[in-house]
């Protein structure tokens, strides 16, 4: 199976840890649906000899039941879409990881979905990765999706893009088409932030210039793919000039020693460096930098490390310890970033979520959307929400200053996660752009008051004999649920009007003409009140 099992046999230990001295890449395939992202991996681990051989049976088994290659060939796509649901309809939904290594590098692949409805999860897949390949089907040439991914990729500040120009063998492998989409591609991409481009043309199901070059297509002097993953430099896209460290355990196992704990997010940390605890400000030296083989004189990211300082200073989970002359870095309360919202309910402004940014937890809300950004056109369209799977560039405001960086510069300290704070899930995620220009205030809407308690402001009037202790038990339910609500015993016209545009919902004890809705609590008890408000979208 691999290229050095002579070593594997001979000598493990030597084989494990020459594996381990290889450099790790990450990448991602994207592209529309039946570009050819699936069958490109099962090309890539095939040649590269990647695949066991009761695997390898399997697929051929299923791929004759299937007859959606031909005879004779391969579906190597069933290597990688693992789901039914996958085989049945054709597509990728989830994003599968798959792995293989070649003699130079390690190489960890996610394979993400084509459909826009799963923006989110190729956004997931490409979040950790270097390079992206982008597939193009070289009967239709750049189309909507391909501008998609290319927009998404270079939101996520993926440094090297393949397009891989597929299917060229049902163009007869004509170079005239293959410059054209080229041309094509590099127009469109003027307006992103992409830079390291590569065309490579190949056929993913004969095998075409993705391992061995392709004889069919001689005009083309570049490398095959796998001999462009295996050069392509990584190595400097780490940024190493600016330190910084977020705290995630203060470590203090006993009196004599107190060390803070973490992976370093960019820069290098020495011994003997002046470093900074953000947000506090305090200055202290670094005295060891420990880790489980030894202390060491310098480390850098990703490395996981504890750091001890000469001073004891207030540091805790977090805190981001900075090299001392760092000016880039932030402390506010708000910023902006570009959102990607991932859960099925909308993202509405004033609504509180916790904002999860390195090692800190706060609790925070989208203040206010700018633009949502037309992930087919990259066209800018007024929003007032954020559907699933759509981005949108807004600012958000945290009740306690954060630390951060921008996300083109600073991957590890300028993106976050928004969580919800009821059923804990991630609904979405964020690239931070910068601080918040206070220019951009607005004064805070019914919309964002009713999103911030989850409601709709409601005037409802309580009548029956038991009212007034029926009103202030509902008021009770309310709040225990997170909703805010008031109850009114001498209502009138001007003081309904204003709780409800404060965003609360007014109980009133009889007053039925200032109302909007009206419950007689001798004829329903209070869960039904509740649950009929439930019902009519009033809370939520």
């Amino acid at each position: 199976m691999s290229h050095q099992s002579d070593l594997i046999s001979s000598d493990i230990n030597a084989y494990l840890a020459q594996h381990e001295r290889k450099e790790l890449v990450r990448f991602l395939t994207c592209g529309n649906v039946d570009d050819g992202k699936s069958t490109l991996i099962g090309r890539l681990l095939h040649d590269s000899k990647m695949i066991y051989e009761d695997q390898l049976a399997a697929v051929q088994a299923d791929s004759v039941k299937s007859g959606t290659t031909g005879a004779g060939k391969i579906d190597l796509a069933l290597l990688v879409d693992g789901l039914q649901a996958e085989r049945e309809q054709g597509i990728t939904i989830d994003v599968a990881y798959r792995y293989f290594s070649t003699s130079k590098r390690k190489f960890i692949i996610a394979d993400t979905p084509g459909h826009e409805q799963y923006t989110r999860n190729m956004a997931t897949g490409a979040s950790t990765c270097d390079l992206a390949i982008i597939l193009i089907d070289a009967r239709y040439g750049v189309q909507t999706q391909t501008k998609r991914h290319s927009f998404i990729a270079s939101l996520l500040g993926i440094q090297h893009i393949i397009v891989a120009v597929n299917k060229m063998d049902l163009v007869e492998y004509s170079e005239a088409t293959f410059n054209k989409i080229k041309q094509d591609y590099l127009t469109f991409t003027k307006t992103l932030d992409l830079h390291d481009i590569r065309f490579i043309p190949m056929s993913a199901l004969d095998g075409d210039n993705v391992v061995n070059p392709s004889e069919s297509m001689a005009w083309f002097d570049g490398a095959p793919l796998m001999e462009t993953l295996n050069i392509i430099e990584i190595a400097n896209d780490r940024n190493f000039s600016d330190a910084r460290f977020p705290v995630q355990y203060v470590n203090r196992p006993n009196l004599d020693f107190r060390g803070f704990c973490g992976t370093i997010a960019s820069g290098i940390f020495r011994k003997g460096d002046k470093v900074t605890a953000l947000p506090s400000g305090k200055s202290s030296t670094v005295k060891a930098i420990v880790t489980y083989d030894g202390e060491l004189d310098l480390a850098f990211a990703p490395m996981a490390i504890t750091l001890t300082l000469d001073d004891e200073i207030d540091v805790s989970r977090g805190d981001i310890l900075v090299g001392n002359e760092q000016q880039s870095v932030a402390v506010a309360d708000k910023f902006k970033a570009h959102v990607v919202w991932m859960a099925e309910q909308a993202m509405t402004p004033g609504k509180q979520y916790v904002i999860k940014l390195a090692t800190r937890s706060v609790s925070g809300s989208i203040a206010l959307i700018h633009h949502r950004i037309d992930v087919n056109t990259l066209e800018h369209h007024d929003a007032s929400v954020l559907q699933l799977n759509e981005i949108g560039s807004c600012t958000l405001s945290v009740n306690a200053p954060v630390v951060f960086d921008a996300y083109k510069t600073h991957k590890g300290t300028g993106s976050f996660i928004i969580i919800d704070r009821l059923t804990n899930g991630t609904v979405g995620a964020g690239m931070i752009v910068g601080i918040h220009d206070d220019e951009t205030t607005q004064p805070v809407s019914a919309e964002e008051r009713a999103a911030r308690f989850s409601q709709v402001p409601t005037a409802i009037a309580l009548t029956g004999a038991n009212n007034l202790e029926a009103a202030y038990q509902l008021e009770r339910k309310l709040f225990d649920t997170g909703h805010a609500s008031t109850v009114l015993e001498t209502p009138n016209a001007a003081l309904v009007q204003a709780i409800k545009h404060a965003g609360l919902i007014c109980l009133i004890i009889n007053g039925s003409e200032f109302s909007d809705l009206s419950y007689d609590t001798e004829q329903n008890s209070l869960d039904d009140i509740y649950n009929a408000l439930k019902e009519q979208k009033i809370i939520y």
